[in-house]
């Protein structure tokens, strides 16, 4: 489990201690895991000693992450061991791969966990998916670290998952930001009742709307924010007037904000991509750029916690965008296109109540009802489709999440 102690510790020295780490990280990826040896080739591991050394290694993104992978498959020769000495191998969309251990608390989301209220004396129900993708595993590991209960409820089948949760006694809830009102509304249709107290959620925006839906229900409501290739990167932390402002950044990651499409710092406050050295002997991801944008919030949280804080999931730099925990990218629309043969499409994403919502605009012969089913085919989710009477915008944008963070 990971130490609470950390995580108040002065700043100065936890810097000291994150990059002698990175060092024997750094070394260590060098001498054992080829993908990340030529991904570093050239750099000498001593002289990384302070986020201006980090700053000038190179950049790995999720693309080039991808193509080393087909290149050296499975794992791309990014592990320090064989992909036959790990106990999960996962499949995330792209198809990407990604390991996992049995290691207690292997991602660090006891962390969040933690910070969010739950603890031994509770049951938790994890509605995360467990099958191919990582979300299930990764976060019981961080439950179990904590000497909690697990439901393991994973995806869909609405009705069970309330019956257990109801059954079971089922306290703490973890899974998407939406799942949960689903969750609630099929109780009160089913005439159950639920005793979930405490939320930790990823894999989507949590709208301040919804949050304050599941407060008035009773339900303290944290996020948290990770992904499948680096585990928790920063979570939110409770306070005595509720949530406090931020997400506290991760013990075992280096958070970097840059702009977008570089490797370049940006000043505190400006938001830019962020970019996570997580330090995992296993799977030593060094700069990995994860498509996501925030910002250094400034000050030290008020729940005592000393590290960075970020202020949470900002947008995407890219048009990749995240609907109902899933990620919808562009190369996914054209593949739609292509397949029906139509000339251009632009999908938008909305709220509708407290769900995601997208729509689908296209120009060509096709029928709705076609592009709805190879929507479904492609996404993995459910949309709207109609062919467009003007012409769509000339500016090559084809995924519009206009959907409102703050």
């Amino acid at each position: 489990m990971t130490d609470p102690m950390l995580e108040t510790r002065d700043p100065a020295a936890r810097e000291v201690s994150l990059f002698e780490c990175l060092r024997t990280q750094i070394a260590e990826a060098q001498a054992r895991a080829p993908g990340m040896s030529a991904h570093l080739a050239g750099v000498d591991a001593s002289v990384v000693t302070d986020r201006a050394g980090l700053a000038a290694l190179p950049v790995l993104r999720k693309s080039a992450l991808m193509e080393r992978q087909a290149a050296d498959p499975p794992l791309g020769g990014l592990t320090t061991r064989p992909a036959g000495a790990f106990t999960w191998l996962f499949q995330s969309p792209g198809p990407i791969y990604e390991p996992g251990m049995d290691t207690p608390d292997w991602w660090r989301f006891s962390r969040a966990l933690r910070a969010a209220g739950i603890g031994a004396e509770d049951v938790v129900h994890n509605a995360f998916a467990y099958h191919l993708t990582p979300a299930g595993h990764m976060l019981e590991s961080g439950a179990r670290a904590l000497g909690c209960a697990v439901i393991p409820g994973g995806v869909g089948n609405t009705e069970a998952q309330v019956t257990a949760a109801s059954d079971l006694g089922a306290t703490a809830y973890i899974g998407t930001p939406d799942f949960l009102n689903v969750m609630l509304e099929k109780a009160t249709e089913l005439g159950k009742s639920l005793g979930i107290k405490t939320a930790l959620v990823s894999g989507g925006p949590l709208f301040p709307s919804l949050r304050q839906s599941y407060t008035d229900r009773g339900i303290a409501c944290l996020q948290c924010y990770g992904t499948a290739d680096l585990g928790l990167i920063a979570y939110e932390t409770l306070g005595a007037d509720g949530v406090n402002p931020g997400m506290v950044v991760d013990e075992g990651v280096i958070v970097e904000i840059v702009r977008p499409g570089t490797g370049d710092p940006v000043p505190d406050g400006e938001v830019g991509e962020v970019v996570v050295t997580v330090l995992n002997e296993d799977y030593p991801l060094i700069r990995f750029a994860t498509g996501d944008m925030s910002a250094v919030l400034a000050g030290r949280s008020p729940c005592g916690r000393t590290n960075m804080r970020i202020k949470g999931w900002m947008g995407r730099a890219d048009q990749t965008t995240k609907v109902k925990g899933m990620f919808v990218r562009p190369e996914q629309i054209a593949e739609i296109t292509r397949r029906l043969g139509l000339s251009k499409a632009r999908l938008t994403v909305d709220r509708e109540g407290e769900a995601d919502v997208m729509h689908l605009a296209y120009e060509g012969g096709a029928e709705a009802v076609d592009v709805e089913a190879a929507m479904r085919d492609v996404l993995k989710l459910r949309g709207m489709a109609e062919r467009s009477t003007e012409p769509l915008p000339n500016d090559g944008k084809v995924i519009d999440d206009i959907r409102k963070f703050d």
